[in-house]
């Protein structure tokens, strides 16, 4: 333990290296799990495993110390300053015994406090008790005062603190602020040393951020900002900033700017014929106003009422009109507030009128069905009828009738399919209203529906069953009409009408015979077709389908209980019971288990003819008049013993691999004991979320193999995990793993794994940048990009993914130049890397250039700088020379940083020509040209006598070389067509089919090459018979070709 006895002090124990202070484990055991890993960052714990693990192990050791004593702990709140130079931190704690003593402990010793508010200036720290809530308080803080402070019950610690006071001060206190009513003020304040938060006070309550308070800081974390919006009267008063012992304050003055508007008016929609009403509120209530509609003073009357309510003033309106609507204003001192209000006129229905179009309309086939209903709204109205969500259209049935004031529709020579529902829908500018009915065409019924299914075919009856008809008219069915023949025999006969239920069952029926059976259904409209059956037979022999194999419901010693099902097809009768047989294993006789000639009733068995130990398998027959079934196949072997015991709880339990999303765990089979517990045949594994109380299974089959992969874990997330043994006795105790399980793969130091990492990178101006860095840490980093040393500005996108950061920038400035820096850092350590950025372009030339001889034989070159030679730090320049004797020109001078260039070895005869270039990483710039240096010899001209050539005229004009011929091309075959023509100028080349152009023609593919024409047909058809000719033309003539294409079946 940290602490020590007052007086009895004891030496402190030098650290072995390595060795992790005990306040580590005593704040840690206080702490939320989300300060974990800053803690063991603060103390340089670095194993995240082993530090859960012993956390874990001490809590419980620790709960079991504390149970001695509490019942329950909770509502740990840590210490915090609260203003007026006091600190403190509470809980909540409930003792067994309320004569247990508590102690206070500071760094490890024991400190006195006073009780219940006690007032002796000479007491520093007090405990105030409220029920079950300890507040524990310190007083007139000073920086001594930091350190970790624990409650102890007895000898057993509850709770333990760590009061940290940072180093920091006011640069720049807050000042004093006045502002009016309805305004906002701020407050601000420089810091000595960056500070992530402020407390900030306001008339000695706490003030956090939200709609009344806006509180911010500066990126560097040394300015603080409190934003107080909205400011009234109650807002005046002292506010003050708190950083840890420091504080700072200053008066908040709110002015009183006189009358304001505390809420305007606001716009109003009115339906016409309603009331409509305008408010608004002044901050005084003794003020007066006016009211104003469209320039013009309103007084009361005409259905307008003006009312003052204290500070509230309303206009009222009565019953809404269209000359209502328009532009409202309140005035009051020199202020005012306007509004709009707008008289809406949409469509409606009388309420009878909605009630009476709302009842179905119900006639006959071929009769007429109106609908009419009047409505009130403004015009324009747009009216449009429906039939089933599809808009009727006026034509020879239809007619629509439209009015200011009602419409109607009428539907001539209905038919049965023109029945449901019917919708008006009325529309202007001001809504949309509907209204529904039901037309309902009562016609004849359609006729019966099979197919026909055969309940029963014996020697003494014949059971059928039909479906109804589809369409019955519009009224039920009543009856059936019902005829009958005998196979053979050419007269029908009458059997008559039966209730409307769709079966019958002819019990006058001769074994063997055939019949077929006629079927009408009858209603109130009239009578259906005819539907007629297929013959059917009385009194054969129809045996009833394979059952399926029977399933084993239980099994013991002395008895094996069997239970099926009926099989789905009966044959056309009855099932009269069942055939159960038996068969050991490796036996090829089959014997029966119920006694001979006395079928089973029910679809289960309890065969009781069984030997403890033996293996059998059993299968069944269905019987109906006909006789037997098939057998079923046989069902699953099973032997005649106890149900078993379920298997106990494996061991060693353990955890071999985690990773962000998986964990893998082995364990060993647990023993057999008989009669205890049977072998197991297989796992179970359950994971339970350390905030959840309901345990779900990773598989929904047992797990063979004594060992498993959990998949599908949220990343950092705390599982428990357990594992529970089955067989076929039922599932086993399950075993729980000791600790609960870390959702992360083991601890990694960051490191890049980016092959060939570049540090230096050229973009051109506009272009994208790329910087893309791939890396392996555990746990997950945290990742940061700067540029210069400060964090990247917002038009830099950053994205980070499971083993990467990429850095991008859209289009780059000459700005973005710069080192930049990626960081990633975990709790066991942290990794960076720069690349120096380059964004540039192709630089500007040079200006102009100068020439001058200092020393006889040299040439000194001096040009004027390149625009971009400011903005760019590593643009140098490159010279060129040329003189007359030689054809290139030769670089002289490379990387030169000045613009200045001496040239020697200048002859005296020859002229001499310079270029300068800037250069930088993008490339070179265009030269800029020198002046002409120095002279030449003039010699003289060099005449040649060249002989006199007569010109050729090549221009012809167009002549077919090979002209088209006749072709015959079989159905769906390619046909190729092709001529060779000359002619100069190039003639224009245009095919024809039948006196029609083909060159716009996408089905024909046509080329010209070197004067070879073709035409290419893909696929030939019966249209592409007929004459083809092709023209060309140009300006000394025209020529033309013709052929004729046949095709072929």
């Amino acid at each position: 333990m940290l602490r020590k006895r007052a007086g009895k002090e004891k030496e402190e124990q030098k650290k072995k290296d390595g060795e992790i202070d005990d306040k580590f484990w005593e704040v840690l055991m206080s702490a939320d799990k989300k300060e974990y890993e800053r803690i063991c960052a603060e103390y340089g714990v670095k194993n995240f495993r082993w530090m859960l693990k012993k956390l874990n192990e001490m809590k419980k050791e620790r709960e079991e110390e504390q149970k001695m004593y509490v019942e329950t702990i909770s509502n740990l709140k840590h210490i915090e300053v609260k203003g007026n130079g006091m600190a403190s931190f509470e809980l909540d704690l409930e003792l067994k015994d309320p004569s247990s003593r508590i102690f206070l402990y500071k760094d490890g010793v024991m400190i006195p406090y006073g009780s219940d508010g006690c007032d002796d200036p000479d007491v520093k720290h007090n405990l105030n008790r409220i029920g079950k809530k300890l507040v524990f308080s310190v007083k007139d803080l000073k920086p001594e005062d930091a350190g970790l402070y624990q409650v102890d019950v007895e000898e057993v610690n509850m709770f333990s603190t760590d009061f940290k006071i940072p180093s920091v001060d006011f640069i720049v206190k807050i000042q004093e602020v006045k502002a009016k009513e309805r305004e906002d003020a701020l407050f601000e304040c420089v810091l000595s040393h960056p500070l992530s938060r402020l407390m900030w006070m306001g008339k000695n309550v706490p003030l956090e951020d939200g709609e009344k308070y806006t509180i911010t800081v500066s990126e560097d974390r040394l300015i603080h900002r409190l934003l107080v919006k909205d400011c009234l009267q109650l807002d005046k008063g002292i506010y003050a900033a708190m950083a840890g012992i420091k504080t700072c304050s200053a008066w908040l003055i709110v002015e009183d700017p006189g009358v304001q508007f505390v809420s305007g008016l606001s716009d109003v929609n009115a339906l016409r014929g309603q009331s409509a009403e305008l408010m608004c509120k002044l901050s005084n209530d003794q003020c007066d106003g006016v009211w104003f509609k469209d320039g013009k003073k309103l007084t009361e009357g005409d259905g307008i009422t003006l009312s003052k309510d204290g500070a509230c003033h309303k206009l009222l309106i009565d019953s809404c009109e269209e000359d209502h609507s328009g532009r409202y204003r309140f005035e009051a001192e020199g202020r005012k507030s306007e509004a709009t209000i707008s008289i809406k006129d949409p469509p409606t229905f009388n309420p009878d009128d909605l009630g009476k179009f709302a009842e179905p309309v119900i006639i006959r086939v071929g009769q007429t069905a109106s609908f009419k209903l009047p409505f009130e709204g403004r015009d324009p109205m747009r009216i449009q009828w429906y039939r089933e969500g599809e808009e009727l259209l006026e034509d020879t049935n239809i007619k629509i009738e439209k009015s200011t004031s009602h419409s109607s529709l009428k539907l001539s020579k209905c038919q049965r399919k023109e029945s449901g529902e019917i919708k008006i829908r009325l529309r202007n500018d001001f809504g949309t209203l509907e209204a529904f009915s039901r037309l309902i065409v009562l016609d004849k019924p359609g006729p019966p529906q099979g197919p026909v299914e055969i309940v029963e075919s014996s020697a003494l009856c014949v059971e059928i069953k039909w479906r109804p008809p589809k369409d019955d008219g519009g009224s039920p069915v009543k009856n059936y009409m019902m005829e009958r023949q005998q196979i053979g025999r050419n007269t029908w006969t009458k059997i008559g009408e039966i209730p409307g239920v769709p079966t019958y069952k002819d019990t006058n029926v001769e074994n063997g015979r055939k019949y077929c059976y006629r079927i009408r259904a009858l209603t109130e409209e009239g009578n259906s077709e005819m539907m007629e059956t297929d013959d059917i037979m009385a009194g054969t022999l129809a045996f009833p389908g394979q059952p399926a194999a029977p399933k084993v419901a239980s099994a013991f010693n002395d008895c094996i209980n069997l239970t099926w099902t009926a099989p789905g097809d009966t044959g056309g009768s009855r099932i009269t019971g069942y055939n159960l047989e038996k068969r050991k294993k490796g036996s090829n006789i089959w014997s029966l288990v119920n006694p001979d000639g006395e079928p089973i009733q029910a679809k289960k068995y309890a065969v009781q003819d069984v030997v403890a130990g033996m293996e059998y398998e059993f299968r069944v027959t269905a019987i109906n008049v006909s006789g037997p079934s098939e057998p079923s196949p046989p069902s699953e072997f099973v032997i005649a013993r106890d149900p078993k015991k379920p298997p106990g709880k494996v061991t060693e339990l353990r955890v071999t691999d985690t990773s962000y999303n998986t964990v893998s765990l082995m364990w060993t089979k647990p023993n057999e004991e008989p009669g205890v517990q049977d072998e197991a045949k297989g796992y179970f594994l359950e994971v339970r979320p350390a905030e959840s109380l309901e345990w779900n299974r990773s598989t929904t089959t047992p797990i063979i193999l004594t060992s498993n992969t959990v998949k599908g874990l949220k990343a950092m997330a705390m599982y428990w995990v357990r594992v529970i043994a089955t067989n076929e006795g039922g599932d086993g105790v399950p075993t729980d793993l000791d600790n609960y399980i870390l959702a992360m793969p083991p601890p990694v130091r960051p490191k890049f794994t980016t092959r060939n990492m570049q540090s230096f990178m050229v973009v051109r101006a506009g272009n994208t940048v790329r910087i893309s860095l791939t890396f392996e840490a555990s746990p997950w980093p945290e990742i940061e990009w700067l540029k210069d040393g400060v964090p990247v500005t917002k038009r830099v996108t950053i994205s980070n993914s499971d083993g990467g950061s990429q850095l991008l920038i859209p289009s780059s400035e000459r700005s973005d130049s710069g080192i930049y820096t990626i960081s990633i850092k975990n709790m066991v350590g942290q990794e960076s890397f720069s690349i120096e950025l380059r964004v540039t372009d192709e630089p500007k030339p040079p200006g102009p250039i100068e020439l001058e001889e200092n020393v006889p034989g040299t040439v000194t070159v001096v040009w004027e700088s390149s625009p971009d030679e400011k903005r760019d730090d590593r643009l140098h320049y490159m010279v060129s020379q040329h003189d007359s004797t030689k054809r290139s020109w030769n670089i002289v001078a490379e990387r030169l940083f000045n613009n200045k260039f001496t040239a020697c070895n200048i002859m005296q005869g020859r002229e001499y020509h310079f270029r300068v270039y800037a250069k930088n990483d993008m490339g070179l710039s265009a030269p800029s040209e020198s002046p002409t240096w120095g002279s030449t010899k003039q010699r003289d001209k060099f005449v040649v006598d060249m002989p006199e050539y007569k010109t050729c005229n090549f221009q012809c004009a167009p002549a077919f070389l090979v002209p088209l011929k006749v072709r015959v091309a079989p159905k769906g075959y390619e046909c190729y067509m092709s001529c060779a023509v000359k002619g100069n100028p190039r003639p224009r080349i245009t095919w024809y089919h039948n006196n029609v152009s083909l060159n716009t023609d996408t089905n024909y593919l046509i080329t010209n090459i070197c004067g070879v024409c073709s035409i290419l047909i893909l696929r030939v058809a019966g249209r592409d018979m007929g004459e083809y000719t092709i023209t060309v033309e140009n300006q000394l003539g025209r020529a033309e070709s013709s052929t004729r294409l046949a095709v072929r079946e």
